[in-house]
């Protein structure tokens, strides 16, 4: 089995060959009817073509059993790692990243002074997996210890951190100096920010070890450079050059108080720095008058910002959707990138030039820094219960819930009726040969309660089986209490 391309394992024995002869190994257990295998299988593709050197393995996980109950496999994707004939590490789930980040660890380079360049993961996966797999490839095996996440930091960190960001109104933490990037990615944002004619201060990461591993966690952004305006991170390279091309980045400037030399251009002129100050139309059409009152009362809670709650184009919505998570409240939101209509018409509409915009029953409570102040000093959580929002229901509270709903409680990918993986489809099948009547709970449909589960029951793969709110087990523990006649009793007691 030569490096460079993938290879379909059959026998365990021959698998237990290949990992015995002590190269890295990289193992993918997969299914056909999983789509995020085959998404993974993608990626895992293209970072055979970049680590020659590397065994990159498949196995179909549901017709291997032998090899896939070895390695404790209870869904897909899966991938386990091995070197010197050793399993060192794990993955479940499709995370292209992770992914890149613990093959790169595990293989390193074949020349340490020539460290991997992916290039045609970059294509697949995108700049961020790119800008991450080079720097792990390139610490490899010389400093094992700074490249692992810690789990916390000392307040004396945390302390250097926030004096940095806020050291200056624009920061960036690069990878060299403005006047010589170590990378393609910080020259890129240097160039914006020149070119956007913006005073910025900058950190070269590469100096300063701590610094370098510890924003990582502080600021919840795994790779550099990282761009703050007024102390909230705006994002990486993608996020910049995004933000510049559609003229956003200046519009954040100046929503901020940060002056550029050219005011004059259209691009700038279409909104003003301050709130009531519009250069835009003098009024809005009736039609869409009505329109926007309709959005802004489409939900108790209505959050106006730059993408998604799950993915901020902007560290101001970023910051409010935390803000917004951390008081528990339901809260519905609409992406004024995806309308420009909507997104010049609000300005006017609520004469807030601005955004992310937040409504509490239809009122305009304001943009992110009153949104921020309003909830450090507790005035938030007080109009929204003089508005009458209670906090929505925990998620331990939930789980607590959903796990005591019947007697016996199967966690499962799909339903009883139609399985989404053959894990789930014997529990399924042991079950109802034992004449036991079971509640369920499709994992898949519920991102939330997907992972939650996982840290509530301290168990990390799916099905999951519960009796009177108490975990039994998963697929290989209720297998065995079948195959020895215990399931039924265990399930009756």
């Amino acid at each position: 089995m030569a490096g460079g391309s993938v290879k379909d394992v059959l026998l365990k024995a021959e698998l237990e060959k290949v990992i015995a002869e002590g190269s890295p190994v990289i193992l993918h257990f997969w299914a056909g009817w999983c789509e995020a295998s085959k998404h993974m299988d993608q990626v895992f593709s293209h970072l055979s073509t970049d680590f020659p050197h590397v065994r990159f393995l498949r196995v179909e996980a549901e017709t291997q059993p032998e090899i896939s109950e070895a390695y404790s496999v209870a869904a897909v994707p899966y991938f386990a790692f091995f070197k010197d004939g050793k399993l060192v590490d794990t993955l479940e789930g499709a995370d292209p990243s992770s992914l890149a980040n613990k093959v790169a660890k595990v293989a390193g380079s074949v020349n340490r002074s020539e460290p991997a360049a992916p290039a045609s993961l970059g294509i697949a996966a995108g700049p961020t997996v790119l800008e991450t797999v080079k720097e792990f490839a390139k610490i490899n095996g010389s400093s094992p210890v700074a490249s692992q996440s810690t789990s916390g930091h000392s307040n004396e960190l945390n302390e250097k951190l926030q004096l940095l960001i806020n050291s200056h109104p624009i920061m960036l933490f690069m990878k060299g100096s403005p006047e010589e990037p170590k990378c393609g990615f910080s020259q890129k944002v240097v160039e914006i920010l020149k070119k956007e004619e913006v005073k910025f201060e900058s950190f070269d990461i590469l100096k300063d070890q701590e610094v370098r591993e510890g924003l990582k966690k502080f600021s919840n952004w795994p790779t550099y450079p990282q761009l703050y305006c007024k102390g909230e991170l705006l994002g990486g390279s993608d996020i910049v050059m995004s933000l510049n091309e559609s003229g956003e980045l200046k519009e954040v400037f100046r929503e901020h108080g940060i002056e550029t030399t050219n005011f004059n251009d259209a691009k700038a002129t279409e909104s003003g720095g301050s709130k009531g100050d519009f250069s835009g139309p003098t009024g809005i059409s009736t039609s869409l008058s009505s329109r926007l009152e309709s959005l802004i009362n489409s939900s108790p809670i209505m959050l106006f910002m730059k993408g998604k709650p799950e993915e901020p184009k902007c560290g101001f919505s970023r910051k409010v959707v935390e803000i917004l998570q951390q008081e528990m409240v339901e809260f519905e939101s609409f992406d004024i990138l995806c309308d420009d209509e909507v997104r010049q018409g609000l300005k006017v509409y609520s004469n807030w030039s601005s955004y992310p915009q937040l409504y509490i029953k239809g009122e305009l409570i304001g943009g992110s820094d009153i949104v921020l102040e309003m909830h450090k000093s507790g005035e938030l959580k007080r109009v929204l219960a003089e508005k009458g929002i209670t906090q929505k229901e925990s998620l331990d509270d939930r789980l607590k819930k959903l796990v005591s709903s019947s007697p016996v409680m199967l966690f499962m990918k799909g339903t009883p009726d139609a399985p989404r993986c053959g894990f789930s489809s014997k529990v399924v099948s042991a079950l109802k040969e034992n004449d036991v009547n079971f509640g369920s709970y499709d994992i898949l449909s519920d991102e939330e309660v997907r992972q939650g589960l996982k840290s509530f029951s301290n168990w990390p793969t799916y099905p999951q089986l519960y009796y009177k709110g108490e975990l039994v087990g998963g697929c290989d523990i209720v297998m065995e209490l079948h195959s020895n006649g215990e399931l039924k009793s265990t399930l009756s007691d």
